[in-house]
């Protein structure tokens, strides 16, 4: 990409897009195209068609999508992979149409198998079920890595795709119904200590109630008090997590220095055990490829390639935070999967690491959901 390149970031004002946006601008690129969804509707497949004869982009970063927690997912199923799919085939196709350079697609490691191998290596896509509770999600996000793989088969066009581990970071979702694990837990032990310390107006503040009474009777739902905190399950389940800039580094990176073929080269090293050293071998991989063997699982697991129990988190946000109660496990609360661990040596190779490590990351998203209320 050079730095006046026309570049269509769809869904910016979200956690990944947002992150995106900031080292897009960071990067000294001064010509990005964003829509909120108002101003364009991406399941309105004549509306993004006339996004793109108007705008005509060199790059696409797809980052828009419908997301939620484990609730929303598993009450609006028809809304997840509808919108999702809608989404994906109008960018990706229009893109192709208008031949776009290259394109981006964000997906979400949810697409692995409930049961796969950890650490989940891009191999073992479609090789068991899917967690049921965010089924059609997954398939919409599995459909979009099909749609990528077969564009680029077909048409020759350069479409990658990456997946994401659980992200954290500015503009996160801080909300006690619907947030997921990080931000949840920081938000209620924030609540917990303020309401230790009598910090009554701050605690009504934050949760926009009209008496400390309210607050009380309302985080009371979610097992919050002065003493305690209440989290699901065990606590020995075990989770990764990668700070959204630092995600948004690995995208742009891949969209500044690797393409499709560089993905197709890399699986085939993988699997045949030595590097591929001819440039001409490298340049016909894809042809040769495609012609005698199977191209799939080009898709980039985006992680740190290390994870954490529940409880050790829970207690690392303790200690940033300075709570000084206790935790209640709810044992009658579901654990779900108990390791979730990506595989990230393709994208090692592909020459990119995280850099931000989880205490770190923690420490700046609670300064930042303090400066902004999280709201």
């Amino acid at each position: 990409m050079n730095k006046n390149s026309k570049i269509y970031l769809a869904g910016h004002r979200g956690l990944v897009g947002s992150a995106i946006f900031k080292n897009l601008q960071s990067k000294g690129y001064t010509n990005i195209v964003t829509r909120t969804h108002k101003e364009l509707d991406l399941t309105n497949q004549i509306a993004v068609e006339d996004f793109f004869n108007q705008e005509k982009p060199d790059y696409v970063f797809l980052a828009a999508a419908k997301v939620g927690g484990i609730i929303a997912n598993n009450t609006y199923r028809a809304d997840f992979i509808y919108e999702n799919l809608m989404i994906q085939n109008n960018v990706i196709h229009q893109s192709y149409l208008h031949k776009v350079k290259k394109l981006l697609f964000l997906g979400s490691t949810c697409i692995y198998p409930k049961n796969a191998p950890q650490p989940m290596k891009e191999e073992c896509l479609l090789t068991d079920t899917l967690e049921y509770t965010n089924e059609p999600y997954a398939i919409a996000k599995i459909a979009g890595i099909k749609l990528c793989e077969s564009y680029n088969l077909q048409y020759g066009t350069n479409f990658i795709s990456v997946m994401p581990t659980n992200l954290y970071g500015p503009n996160d979702n801080f909300d006690l119904e619907k947030s997921h694990v990080l931000p949840a837990l920081i938000r209620k032990i924030h609540l917990a200590k303020l309401l230790s310390e009598s910090r009554y107006d701050e605690v009504v503040k934050d949760l926009g109630v009209d008496t400390i009474d309210d607050a009380k009777n309302y985080l009371s739902k979610f097992g919050v008090s002065k003493d305690s905190v209440e989290i699901w399950g065990s606590g020995n389940p075990k989770r990764e997590f990668l700070w959204s800039e630092d995600m948004a580094d690995a995208c742009v990176f891949i969209m500044e220095n690797r393409d499709f073929k560089d993905i197709v080269i890399a699986n085939h090293e993988a699997r045949s055990g030595k590097q591929s050293n001819e440039k001409k071998q490298n340049h016909n991989l894809i042809n040769t490829e495609s012609s005698k063997l199977e191209i799939r699982n080009t898709h980039i697991n985006i992680g740190t390639g290390t994870d954490i129990s529940i409880k050790e988190l829970a207690e690392m946000i303790k200690n940033i935070i300075g709570f000084k109660g206790q935790f209640y496990y709810n044992m009658t609360k579901p654990d779900g999967t108990m390791k979730k661990l990506t595989d990230v040596s393709k994208l090692h190779k592909l020459g990119w690491q995280h850099n931000i490590g989880l205490q770190e990351g923690i420490e700046k998203i609670y300064k930042w959901y303090k400066i902004t209320d999280g709201l």
